[in-house]
């Protein structure tokens, strides 16, 4: 490729609305061009990007043997009315009606296009295993799109899902994708780590997120440097970091906290430890009657020690939030404890009150904690004697320095990107669905499913969240845009330096190299200045002054400082040397 016969855009500055350098970077370099909120046009630049991204995919998606198909972006709504999920998707699902006034959706996934596709096609055992993978455009209805491509509304994603006769070969096909995934994206160049998950609204039991390393990241990684253990942190183990509860020591007393409300300044009125205070969060499911009517919402009181926070995922495994909870409003909490937030805590319920204490909070002896009753809390509180025990349950994030769930150290949390996630569905979608094929007795048996998704734009924002510099872009050799940049100096004035420069990047492309030469008339600071924003990974200069000694510059994107001086007649081999692809 020449740069006069590419279309190369960019800018000097990034538009007051980018958040995070991907987004600036992209933008900057003329990547993505914003078309509305969460939806953008992949220019010539970011579209080589998305395609070599999309080709290590394919290649290894079909190395584990899956077989790619293409399903449509439009789905009619029966099948998602087979499933439930036309009501409980939510909002992020984009319906959309026909001229014929029938329903549809635009996909945001395809677990039920392609349990259709299963349950027509697939009749006997003998058809099993089978694994199908597509790469399509989804849309998901993001309340607040931001971060550019890594929260857009609509993306690329690539979505496989397995069909098997029974767990143990569902088990195995999760592996193989899970192996599969490894190889993707260490090809691909990135950090990650693979972590326990929440299996979220698609559903499935077992489930690894596959997170990119970077400060940027939304989610919180808990892992252990000395062993494998890594999970995100709304699903990672949180034991007591208490010992066991100690005998009491003090008797419970009311004490008057006058404007008090946050354990923090109760505590510190009172001169006791911050981490003798018990804190209190009210949730709330909402209940109907047989007839579909409104009953009172359902009231749970969580327990957690004062500098611990709630992990709402863990929460909804409270047997009486399992359908879905919310944090109970101001008018459900004066009902249920007769006191505004800030003065709660669990002693003198009512029983129509669920109690549930996170482990560390049910070990705690002598707290503190609201005593249900404006400008008032207790201390000296024990469960047992004071109120009855609470029901326990791990309710908690962790914290660096807890104990590793598989004991081998302690942990530690990081923040990164998720790029793909990999489930096991089971029969979730084909029980509803009826996908069933008929066992070696002729009996038929639902199918046993697995989920594996990929979001390939993503995947570019997260490699220049954790790859760049102040310059711009360092993309991995394996998804640059080019692998190299050929910058000759007055290209069209030297006939050396014209003649030079054609001839290594002919010997170049000759070579399977993916080769930019930059024929257009421009001062070398401004050109360096692009291609450093762009991020091509190895650059070529070209000049009369190196000719006259035989020699081009070659330059690391990661390492611009050191410049290395290559013998023009070495110069094909130490370049294509010099890339790393897998």
């Amino acid at each position: 490729m020449r740069a006069r016969s590419f279309f190369i855009s960019t800018l000097k500055e990034a538009p007051a609305d980018a958040d995070v350098i991907s987004q600036q970077y992209m933008i900057r370099s003329g990547m993505i061009k914003k078309l509305a909120a969460g939806v953008y046009t992949y220019m010539p630049l970011g579209l080589r990007v998305i395609r070599k991204i999309e080709n290590i995919i394919r290649e290894e998606m079909v190395r584990a043997g899956s077989i790619e198909l293409l399903m449509p972006m439009i789905q009619p709504a029966e099948l998602w009315q087979e499933t439930g999920r036309w009501e409980k998707y939510g909002p992020e699902l984009l319906r959309i009606k026909d001229r014929h006034m029938r329903d549809f959706v635009i996909q945001p996934t395809s677990e039920e296009v392609v349990t259709d596709v299963a349950r027509q096609e697939i009749k006997s055992w003998r058809q099993l295993p089978v694994n199908f993978f597509h790469i399509q455009t989804k849309f998901r209805d993001e309340r607040r799109p931001r971060f550019g491509v890594m929260r857009g509304r609509e993306f690329t994603m690539k979505d496989a899902y397995s069909f098997d006769r029974d767990e143990a070969g569902a088990a195995k096909s999760y592996d193989t994708m899970y192996d599969a995934y490894q190889r993707i994206f260490r090809r691909i160049g990135l950090v990650f780590r693979a972590v326990r998950a929440d299996t979220g609204s698609i559903g499935g039991s077992r489930s690894h997120e596959f997170q990119v390393i970077a400060n940027a990241g939304e989610d919180v990684i808990a892992y252990c440097p000395d062993s494998d253990y890594a999970a995100n942190i709304e699903l990672a183990d949180a034991a007591s970091v208490l010992p066991g509860r100690a005998a009491p020591t003090q008797t419970m007393e009311k004490r008057a906290t006058p404007g008090r409300e946050k354990c923090e300044l109760v505590t510190e009125y009172l001169g006791i430890p911050l981490l003798s205070s018990i804190k209190s969060v009210v949730l709330a499911a909402d209940r109907t009657d047989e007839k579909g009517e409104p009953l009172p919402a359902k009231i749970v009181l969580v327990l957690l020690r004062a500098d611990h926070e709630l992990n709402e995922v863990k929460a909804g495994h409270i047997p009486e939030l399992k359908e879905g909870f919310r944090f109970a409003t101001d008018a459900e909490i004066l009902a249920a404890f007769g006191s505004k937030p800030g003065y709660l805590g669990p002693v003198g319920l009512s029983e129509d009150v669920a109690v549930y204490a996170d482990k560390t909070a049910a070990d705690m002896s002598d707290f503190c904690c609201g005593a249900n009753e404006e400008g008032f809390h207790y201390t000296g509180v024990n469960f047992g004697r004071d109120l009855p025990e609470p029901a326990v349950m791990d309710l908690r994030n962790v914290v660096e320095g807890d104990a590793s769930p598989d004991g081998k150290g302690t942990l530690r949390l990081q923040r990164g990107i998720e790029v793909g996630h990999v489930f096991f569905l089971g029969t979730r979608y084909s029980a509803p669905m009826q996908a069933n094929f008929l066992d070696e007795n002729g009996k038929p048996q639902p199918m046993q499913m697995g989920c594996y998704g990929i979001g390939v734009t993503r995947v570019a924002g997260a490699a220049i969240e954790q790859r760049h510099d102040d310059k711009g872009i360092i993309w991995p050799d394996s998804i640059a845009p080019f692998e190299v940049v050929i910058c000759p100096m007055n290209y069209a004035k030297s006939e050396a330096v014209r003649a030079a420069a054609d001839k290594l990047y002919e010997d170049l492309r000759a070579r399977g190299v993916d080769v930019i030469l930059d024929d257009r008339d421009m001062r070398p600071g401004v050109m360096f200045a692009e291609w450093e924003l762009v991020g091509v990974p190895h650059r070529v200069v070209i000049g009369d002054r190196g000719l006259k000694t035989g020699e081009f510059e070659y330059a690391d994107r990661e390492n611009l400082t050191e410049k290395t001086m290559v013998k023009v007649e070495d110069a094909v081999e130490f370049v294509a040397g010099r890339i790393h692809r897998d």
